[in-house]
């Protein structure tokens, strides 16, 4: 009689585990058809995270390939050709107040009489008959005792103030924009200084590249203190003027401020600026 312990090789470790049982239970189907259930959810998990990893590559990917050439647009700066500078017409400013008038002193001065003073009285006696009767009487003339010559005092020395006259300087503004002044303002290193750092700033990428040379006149004020204030471009391109305010702005050296009698003011200063776009 054959050992009922001992099984064929061939057969599996469900088929040994439900020998002698009812295989029609359900746990046998699940435990035969695990291995084949395992690999079928490794497969479709593995495929979905490839998926969802690979997605933004592969979006990138085609938005790239979808994409439009990219233009190209040289830009180069100009030489700046220095203009003559604009004069405006100076407002009507009321004048400063004259200065209060000095009145001139008069110095007075009081001549005081001093008091007579009762001289005595000389009696001198008469000659003698003897010399009144040398005395000759008639028509001759004869020359009497000559009165000493009258000298008139000196005048009193002139006591009057001397007036001088000194330059008035107009009163400067603190607030005012000034357009001519004695000093003009100045940054450092000079005007090509300047430029120089407008061209290096300068971002060209707003303009199509086919506008070719453009213009505008950037005006800005420069405060007491050397900053730089309501900077503004007058140009016939939108893009260009408001790159161009942007630039500006962005510099933040400090200038030497303009003066009026050795103070400083606000000074409006322009500058023509020409550039050329090729595309």
């Amino acid at each position: 009689m054959a050992d009922e312990h001992v099984y064929s090789q061939n057969l599996s470790l469900d088929e040994i585990v439900f020998e002698n049982r009812n295989k029609e239970y359900g746990a046998y189907d699940i435990r035969s058809q695990y291995p084949r259930l395992l690999t079928k959810s490794f497969i479709i998990g593995t495929s979905l995270f490839l998926v969802a990893a690979l997605s933004p590559f592969i979006y990138l990917t085609i938005k790239n390939l979808n994409a439009p050439d990219k233009i190209e647009v040289k830009s180069d700066l100009v030489n700046i050709i220095e203009e003559d500078p604009i004069i405006e017409e100076p407002k009507e400013e009321e004048p400063p107040p004259p200065p209060p008038k000095e009145e001139e002193k008069i110095e007075v001065i009081q001549n005081v009489v001093p008091e007579p003073v009762k001289a005595p009285k000389i009696e001198t006696p008469p000659p003698p008959i003897s010399k009144q009767l040398e005395t000759t009487t008639g028509l001759q003339n004869q020359e009497g005792v000559k009165a000493p010559a009258y000298t008139p005092p000196p005048p009193p020395p002139s006591t009057g103030t001397r007036t001088s006259t000194a330059e008035v300087k107009p009163q400067v503004s603190d607030t005012q924009v000034y357009s001519e002044v004695e000093q003009t303002a100045e940054f450092p290193g000079g005007i090509n200084a300047f430029r120089n750092k407008v061209s290096s700033n300068f971002d060209g990428s707003s303009m199509n590249g086919d506008e070719g040379t453009v213009k505008a006149e950037i005006t800005f004020v420069v405060e007491r203190d050397g900053s730089i204030t309501d900077v503004k471009a007058n140009g016939k391109n939108s893009d260009f003027n408001a790159e161009a305010v942007r630039t500006i702005k962005s510099i933040k050296n400090k200038w030497t401020p303009a003066k009026i009698n050795g103070q400083s003011v606000r000074y409006r200063f322009r500058l023509p600026l020409t550039m050329n776009f090729e595309g």
